[in-house]
């Protein structure tokens, strides 16, 4: 049976990079997700669009199946991550979707570039995290066009009564996650704080293809991205983020240190940067 094409709109602040590379990671899936058909995305009037043969509710639910696996057992701040999504695997697929299989290991290298955009560090597990923000967004109220707006604590999967801190790529966490902004820095006392599980998971999975573009070479930190306004597929994300489309408006933003230790980082609001 050929399914209709359905456009979903999914509300997004352009400004908030984790918003933005969530909404590339979501193409990504979606894309891999509909391989026979492909799917399109594109932004606008405060929202991201996606053209796909998949309900939004379809969609979220698909993504809530995939399974991860931790390439290197010894490992959990660094491994990569095995995406496995197969009718053989976790639950039932959803109907109308393709097996896939995605590498994320992006952050395994040693470009100065890459290396500011990986937030975590020391004792932050990245598969513990990815797993308990994936297993977030498997309630319900992720099926709705706010998803990356909903903010919840996310709890381990294998231990349901332990928090798991996110990654910090939501740039609405970085203004209280530095002592200079509420006086004392949660980081370094443990605290847990409201995360945005639909946006942690998303930009993770979507920095596998789509990077910012180092603003500077004389500005450590500082990246740019662009939004597009025409229907793409994923392949051509890395052209539109870096700003090589016509009429595109660009973002600059900071991956800040977050802790006095100056390991870990969070993303920043981004600041518009004139149309291209």
């Amino acid at each position: 049976m050929t399914r209709t094409t359905s456009h979903i709109r999914i509300d997004v602040d352009p400004a908030n990079p984790g918003q933005y590379f969530a909404c590339c990671g979501l193409l990504e899936l979606a894309s891999r997700l509909q391989a026979a058909t492909g799917a399109s995305g594109w932004f606008e009037d405060g929202a991201f669009c996606l053209a796909t043969g998949l309900s939004l509710e379809e969609l979220i639910g698909a993504v809530g199946r995939i399974s991860l696996v931790q390439v290197d057992p010894d490992d959990g701040t660094a491994s990569p991550i095995l995406m496995k999504y197969a009718p053989e695997i976790g639950a039932p697929p959803v109907p109308g979707t393709d097996p896939f299989e995605l590498l994320l290991n992006w952050w395994k290298s040693d470009d100065r570039a890459i290396t500011d955009l990986k937030v975590w560090a020391g004792t932050m597990d990245s598969y513990r995290i990815a797993r308990a923000m994936q297993s977030a967004i498997r309630d319900k109220q992720f099926f709705q066009p706010n998803l990356l707006d909903v903010g919840t604590i996310a709890y381990d999967p294998d231990e349901p009564t332990k928090k798991v801190e996110p990654y910090y790529f939501d740039a609405r966490r970085a203004p209280n996650a530095h002592s200079r902004d509420v006086g004392f820095a949660p980081n370094d006392l443990g605290m847990t704080t409201t995360a945005y599980p639909a946006v942690e998971f998303l930009c993770f999975v979507g920095l596998q293809r789509t990077k910012p573009v180092p603003a500077d070479p004389e500005r450590p930190r500082i990246f740019r991205y662009h939004l597009w306004y025409q229907p793409l597929d994923a392949l051509l994300l890395p052209a539109a983020t870096a700003g090589l489309l016509p009429g595109q408006r660009g973002y600059e933003f900071e991956s800040m240190f977050r802790t006095g230790q100056k390991k870990h980082k969070a993303f920043q609001a981004a600041m518009s940067k004139s149309v291209s």
